[in-house]
């Protein structure tokens, strides 16, 4: 790939464009522009009539970490960490200015507060164990997700799934978180430094959580801490959501595998808590009435049997 450090133009990439490849000569005709942060401009584009996203940057150095990021993700077997890579080159614009670019897998889904929104609390527990699980191995890799927010993750669907789809903030761990957003930063709100290590994730993933209960946010005060933990206290009802998200930012809890534990225990319980209620009325309506099979089958299909049944056959 072009090493030119050379100070280069703003990028101008137009809806309609196509993009082609400097050394592999490949052409992605731009649909729209999906994002653009500090380190680059993300476009969804289509290739082969397949759609793709391509991720274009000034800075050569960060398109080769990303890239070198999702080779490794690549390589752990039996897990899909982030978007699968496609293509790496460089782009020469009109003006002679060379930019490198990367291609990956396009994640087409929901945005997770809205997902929310539209299907019930029930499924947040229910993703956040597959996400946690998939942080877990991501830690076991050696690397801290870093810039993890609502912004950077969507629900796939078929199966539904919580994914993350931009790892321009991934962090070696013990080196200096390179990329992050104030609400999500653990050492914004003066919970701890800067540096990448598992809890720094947990910290944004319990922030995550936060930002589907406030979603335009809200501000630190004088007193970070506890501004927290009055806001957990009055937006979450469930004791035992609001107990761990308590532990997330407090750091007592430093492995994603534990918070997939806490949750999965959680929703079993809630489960086996719907069906005895289920159960007792499905008995009580058997002295009533002849019993029907077909309504014993609706009862026992509820949302949280269905979260149950989703887990057991997907996670």
């Amino acid at each position: 790939m072009n090493t030119q450090t050379l100070k280069k133009p703003d990028i101008n990439i137009l809806k309609g464009q196509t993009i082609t490849g400097k050394w592999h000569k490949k052409k992605y005709y731009v649909v729209k522009e999906l994002g653009s942060g500090a380190i680059g401009t993300v476009y969804l584009c289509v290739y082969q009539n397949v759609q793709v996203a391509l991720k274009m940057s000034k800075q050569s150095h960060s398109i080769t970490s990303e890239v070198n990021v999702l080779k490794a993700f690549k390589k752990v077997q039996g897990h899909s960490l982030g978007p699968s890579l496609i293509d790496v080159d460089d782009y020469i614009s009109a003006n002679g200015h060379v930019y490198s670019f990367y291609v990956m897998e396009y994640i087409s889904g929901d945005d997770l507060p809205n997902f929310i929104n539209r299907n019930g609390q029930e499924w947040l527990f229910t993703l956040l164990i597959g996400f946690a699980k998939d942080l877990q191995t991501l830690h076991d890799e050696g690397y801290v997700f870093g810039d993890l927010k609502t912004d950077n993750l969507i629900v796939s669907r078929k199966p539904a799934r919580l994914r993350w789809v931009d790892v321009g903030g991934t962090t070696l761990q013990g080196r200096a978180i390179k990329e992050y957003t104030e609400f999500y930063d653990r050492a914004y709100w003066q919970m701890g430094s800067r540096k990448a290590d598992p809890g720094y994730d947990l910290f944004a993933l319990a922030m995550v959580i936060l930002r589907i209960y406030y979603p335009n946010g809200f501000s630190r005060g004088d007193n970070p801490r506890k501004t927290l933990q009055q806001k957990v206290q009055l937006a979450i009802r469930s004791q035992s959501l609001k107990q761990l998200v308590g532990k997330m930012l407090n750091g007592d809890i430093d492995k994603a595998d534990q918070v997939k534990d806490y949750l999965l225990q959680y929703v079993m319980k809630q489960n086996q808590q719907t069906q005895l209620r289920q159960k007792r009325l499905s008995q009580k309506n058997q002295q009533e009435t002849s019993f029907h099979p077909t309504l014993e089958v609706v009862s026992i299909l509820s949302i949280s049997g269905l979260c149950y049944i989703y887990m057991t056959l997907f996670l």
